[in-house]
């Protein structure tokens, strides 16, 4: 077996905060990888790209590169973006094995990590108060796959039963219904004193601070609830364990994405014209171009996404 070395494919983000955040999660697995080669790249806004990581590892000698997701759920991004950014380095390099990992997907260990960035939250919350008179809210970054967004109402459903709240809902930051502020005014009519805001996201970004937004506004309306948000996942050692996982498994030669209720594969109501689409990339317009740190006017006819109102947005800084 030749030389092995990891590329972590991440989404990139406008925001200098996600890149920072993402850098520092790349250094730590970098740090329990050793001594692997390990390099991260994005798809979009950031840089490295995924492609000049790819060649800085070809480079210093890589015979074989491990591809993983720095994304939570499989949507189109890990369907079809990074597909195809690893299968084209591949096909350029023949000599070079390339194998593509599979997401984090729902697993226990983020469930836990998930569970305790709750619990850090209610910590710091006003005095004791019984989780079943807490309604978490779980919100996810929202995409156009029913398949990744129902793993949001899946692990608001385990969080409920396994930590004894009085009930959760799911909203979305983006794309997918329904959007934070209207599932907070609706969560208001069933009359819990505490609320938990969880942003179910890697890393903070644009969308993170517009959930924290929407739920500071709805706060100031209400002061007689309790409204607490909970950090985002982060670099919790349970996240770098499930990325460790992820490159033992494609090194195995064991990753095993869930196809069962993909659209691309199945005919899902709604989206039957989506199926047998082509792997094919999205960000070439975008990538690359850099943070708000390294274009401070930046325009409208760049694709900036995070001055489209939240329902478009399609920055996944938090994957």
């Amino acid at each position: 077996m030749g030389k092995t070395a990891v590329m972590l494919c991440g989404h990139g983000s406008r925001d200098e905060e996600a890149i920072l955040e993402f850098e520092r999660l790349g250094a730590a697995l970098k740090a329990r990888l050793a001594p692997q080669d390990v390099e991260a790249g994005y798809l979009e806004f950031a840089r490295p790209i995924i492609r000049d990581g790819l060649e800085a590892l070809r480079r210093r000698g890589a015979e074989r590169i491990i591809g993983v997701p720095g994304m939570l759920f499989a949507a189109t991004h890990v369907k079809n973006d990074l597909p195809w950014e690893i299968n084209s380095f591949a096909a350029a390099n023949p000599s070079i094995e390339v194998r593509f990992g599979r997401e984090l997907a729902f697993e226990p260990k983020l469930l836990q990590a998930a569970a305790a960035r709750i619990a850090e939250v209610e910590a710091k919350g006003r005095g004791a108060r019984a989780r079943e008179d807490t309604l978490l809210l779980v919100v996810g970054r929202g995409t156009h796959d029913p398949d990744a967004n129902s793993n949001i109402a899946k692990l608001a459903r385990f969080l409920w039963e396994g930590m004894g709240f009085g009930w959760a809902e799911t909203a979305f930051s983006g794309v997918a219904h329904p959007l934070v502020e209207p599932a907070l005014r609706r969560t208001l009519r069933m009359g819990f004193p505490r609320i938990i805001v969880f942003p179910y996201f890697l890393f903070t970004g644009v969308l993170v601070k517009r959930i924290y937004e929407a739920t500071d506004r709805i706060a100031a309306e209400h002061p007689e609830i309790e409204f607490l948000k909970a950090p985002y996942l982060n670099d919790h050692p349970l996240v770098l364990d499930c990325f460790e996982d992820r490159v033992r498994e494609a090194e195995d030669g064991t990753p095993v994405m869930n196809c069962q209720l993909c659209k691309y594969r199945t005919q899902i109501i709604g989206y039957e014209d989506a199926v047998a689409t082509p792997q094919t990339g999205h960000h070439h317009h975008v990538r690359g171009i850099g943070t708000d740190a390294d274009h401070q006017h930046y325009h409208d006819h760049h694709h900036d996404h995070s001055a489209h109102p939240p329902r478009g947005s399609t920055d996944r800084s938090g994957g």
